[in-house]
């Protein structure tokens, strides 16, 4: 599984600008310096599952921004077929509670996108190291063609990788902050239907 992901990786990164080391010069590579590229193999392999999990999150909330959506619709309807004021009060405060809801799944999606991309940066960040790694075993073992490879550009590369990924986390950061505030208005929406309903479990209108 971890070399299938490695080679899902390659081809992903294969146009992103990594400077990579051939193939050709790793394969006389000694038994004991492969076993010392596990911990960045593993490492890299965590950053392809921790990217499958940020876009399936992206996903996930793509349906939940949908039956939202949906949920606004009907309670809109609900409106117009109420037949006393209370249950048009009810259904006035579904309203405002399910457009509240969208709002806060289309801020929290805005978090997700931001994520994801976090998380393709730490996937190529995990990369560069792996590299500077496979570079440091070839010349460790001296093979041939890894002269010609400057161990200052690999390490170069793992530097301002992780200075990008610095800034997009900050980024993540400050989405993440203009979400939570999007969620309160949605909860207060939610609490005051909530009372409206008596807490009642089984409302339609209440999750």
């Amino acid at each position: 599984m971890r070399n299938s992901c490695l080679f899902l990786v390659a081809l992903v990164a294969a146009g992103c600008g990594v400077k990579r080391v051939p193939q050709a010069i790793l394969e006389k590579l000694p038994y004991e310096a492969k076993i010392e590229l596990l911990e960045s193999e593993n490492d890299l392999a965590l950053a392809v599952d921790r990217l499958d999990e940020a876009r399936a999150e992206v996903n996930r909330t793509r349906d939940q921004i949908r039956r939202a959506k949906d949920r606004y619709s009907a309670a809109k309807s609900e409106v117009s077929a109420a037949q006393d004021a209370l249950s048009r009060e009810v259904a006035e405060l579904a309203v405002l509670e399910s457009d509240a809801r969208v709002e806060w799944l289309r801020a929290k999606q805005r978090v997700n996108v931001r994520d994801e991309s976090l998380a393709d940066q730490n996937m190529t960040c995990a990369l560069t190291r792996y590299e500077q790694s496979r570079l440091t075993a070839a010349r460790k073992a001296k093979l041939e063609g890894s002269e010609d490879y400057d161990p200052a550009v690999f390490e170069q590369q793992v530097k301002d990788c992780d200075a990008d990924y610095a800034a997009l986390k900050e980024k993540l950061k400050e989405t993440s902050s203009e979400a939570e505030a999007v969620k309160a208005e949605w909860e207060k929406t939610r609490a005051a239907l909530a009372k409206k309903t008596f807490d009642a479990r089984a409302s339609p209108f209440v999750e």
